[in-house]
């Protein structure tokens, strides 16, 4: 049997040693409340704190501008909901996204939906970008809110953040970006993107899972979503996870300081596997090939199932995904690949792998092998294929 490879990275990433070494202390010996007052909590405020400054200096923020959570959902929520009922009072109603945003943006405005606001979902187009002059386009008078995904999470797609930030701040709209795949795998930097809200999650970047933080650029203030305590300074109740919080700071560290390293080595495995894998015949790559994640491959294999080829491919000890793990339960093909125009039939037939520093080209080479005669075997079991063959005779 050969040794598992873990291809799923952007679902979630192994918890480094040296951050786990970091927060082992705050979980034993400095377990102590940071909002108490007597000296025990010393430590752990101390701890909370110099994890802000870090997450801070490689967003290129201030501390003061980062908000800790449980995770990119609850950061998402927050903008959304919190800056959507602000920006109501002032008569702004309407909010901007795209239509293949991460389902923590989409289920929340469809929820603000609910509540009287207008939703308008920008197109993505084949190559999985979204385009300033569109977003220009969309722009109403009551246009309060803009949110927009910095990296796909099922197809890796880069936005050109810089240009709709600017469009949306010139319109005097608030613009948030989903950056939870992005932070730790290409540089991010919020003054130069000109955001004014960024969500981000630890576990995307070999930290723990459970926390995250929210960008808020100073002077934008969106309602609160945790109501409780005052903690966070007042803006998001609940007793903070402190060995969390410095596993946050410690993985955000680690991973700016080795990007320049792993970026270009997951480059070029994510670029052998698809020029190796386009090989296969009615394949196609789905998303942009040059504005891109370092280590997202994103494929369609026509006349088979991602299930049942994500399965074959567990039995070879190959951990793959055919989209977002928060809806990996669902039968219905990626709302990301039906937003670039893929017909369902083909959608259905997709697989994501997303590399991390820990792969080799031994494994990428080890995935190809088996990769072909799955969909072959697969193939020859599916009355789709058969059609799709009749079709082309």
């Amino acid at each position: 049997m050969h040794p598992m490879i873990y291809a799923d990275n952007a679902a979630t990433t192994s918890l480094s040693p040296a951050v786990l070494e970091k927060m082992t202390p705050y979980l034993t010996q400095y377990y102590g409340n940071p909002s108490s007052l007597y000296s025990f909590s010393d430590a752990p405020q101390k701890a909370v704190a110099r994890a802000r400054e870090q997450v801070a200096a490689v967003l290129g923020a201030q501390p003061n501008e980062i908000y800790f959570t449980s995770g990119g959902s609850e950061s998402d929520n927050w903008a959304l909901k919190g800056m959507a009922q602000a920006l109501r009072r002032k008569g702004k109603t309407h909010i901007i996204t795209s239509a293949f945003e991460h389902h923590a943006v989409l289920h929340t405005v469809n929820a603000l939906q609910k509540q009287g606001f207008a939703v308008t979902l920008l197109p993505v187009h084949e190559n999985g970008l979204v385009r300033p002059d569109e977003l220009a386009a969309a722009l109403r008078e009551d246009t309060g809110l803009v949110s927009i995904m910095l990296a796909n999470n099922e197809i890796g797609t880069i936005q050109p953040i810089k240009e709709l930030a600017a469009v949306a701040k010139a319109h005097g709209a608030v613009f948030h970006t989903d950056a939870v795949q992005a932070v730790g795998h290409i540089p991010v930097n919020v003054a130069e993107l000109g955001v004014d809200m960024l969500s981000l999650s630890a576990h995307k970047f070999h930290g723990p899972k459970g926390v995250g933080a929210l960008y808020v650029r100073r002077g934008v203030v969106p309602d609160i979503l945790i109501d409780g305590g005052a903690q966070e300074r007042g803006r998001r109740a609940g007793t903070e996870n402190v060995a969390g919080i410095v596993g946050l700071g410690e993985a955000i560290t680690l991973a700016a300081a080795n990007m320049d390293q792993i970026a270009p080595k997951l480059r070029e495995l994510r670029d052998y596997f698809i020029d190796h894998a386009l090989s296969i015949p009615r394949s196609r790559v789905n998303g942009d090939r040059v504005h891109r994640l370092p280590g997202n491959v994103n494929m369609c294999f026509e006349g088979i199932e991602g299930e049942s080829l994500l399965l074959l491919l567990d039995l070879q000890g190959i951990c793959a995904s055919s989209g977002s793990a928060c809806t990996s339960g669902s039968l219905d093909p990626s709302h990301v690949l039906l937003a670039i125009g893929l017909p369902h039939e083909v959608a259905h037939g997709s697989l994501r792998l997303s590399f991390g520093d820990e792969t080799t080209m031994e494994d990428v080479q080890y995935i190809l092998e088996k990769l072909g005669p799955i969909v072959e075997r697969l193939r020859a079991m599916s009355p789709l294929w058969e059609r799709i063959q009749n079709e082309n005779r």
